[in-house]
């Protein structure tokens, strides 16, 4: 028709305007801890390193990041689930009550927990709120959070070179044994597996804070204590 004219670029019609592009995927959202992980580090590089750890969602919410603690040179690494509620605050792992029942209960088996090397699979405490106060109560990591932390663990594993591993719990155990792990089927015993690559020895028990929460909680205190008599003999 005379007097039409041709649409152009721009115009209303067909055309359409450019798509924006994608936003940056968050750090957290690889769920992996692997690019915060520096290479050829000794335990206070790789501790320093970890307090910028966003490998995983957990850190938005907690206060900082709870690293191990203890030598290079411990023979015995003890491994437990996560952080607490005061881990968390204080910034350093087992300095709760939890924390308190199982260096007893380590004395009392004849294991030194100073000469003991402590962490936990997870270096971020994962928690909801509760009450009026909004109380803080952990909640267990998934496996998918614990999988995200497992370089941290693999590093801390290969510069201690511990000549046994306790595993605190079925976290613990799932971390590095994998999720068919049963803490229940084999606490107590001495069990030889290859992790990352380097043949290692492990003892599984409960995790302390399950002794707190007991019902008989001597007689879980006990078990946990005859638990850690095994440690303590595999390190004769």
């Amino acid at each position: 028709m005379a007097g039409t004219k041709p649409k152009t670029a721009g115009s209303s019609g067909t055309s359409k305007a450019p798509a924006a592009p994608a936003a940056p995927a968050a750090p957290e959202d690889a769920y992996t801890a692997e690019p915060f992980v520096p290479a050829r580090a000794d335990l206070a590089a790789l501790s320093e390193a970890a307090a910028g750890c966003r490998g995983c969602p957990l850190h938005r919410d907690a206060t900082q990041t709870v690293f191990g603690a203890g030598s290079a040179d411990a023979r015995v690494m003890l491994v437990g689930e996560q952080p607490g509620d005061q881990e968390d605050r204080r910034g350093r792992p087992f300095v709760g009550p939890a924390g308190k029942l199982l260096d007893r209960a380590l004395a009392e088996a004849g294991i030194d927990p100073e000469e003991a090397y402590v962490t936990n699979a997870v270096k971020h405490f994962k928690f909801t709120r509760s009450g009026p106060h909004g109380r803080r109560i952990h909640k267990a990591p998934t496996l998918r959070e614990t999988r995200a932390c497992g370089p941290w663990l693999a590093a801390e594993l290969a510069l201690v070179e511990p000549e046994l591993i306790v595993l605190l719990g079925a976290t613990a155990g799932k971390a590095l044994l994998g999720p068919s792990f049963r803490v229940t089927e084999v606490r107590g015993t001495v069990l030889e597996e290859e992790i990352h690559g380097r043949p290692e020895r492990l003892v599984p028990t409960v995790h302390p804070s399950s002794v707190l929460r007991a019902e008989d909680r001597e007689g879980a205190y006990r078990g946990l204590v005859s638990d850690l008599k095994v440690a303590a003999r595999a390190l004769t």
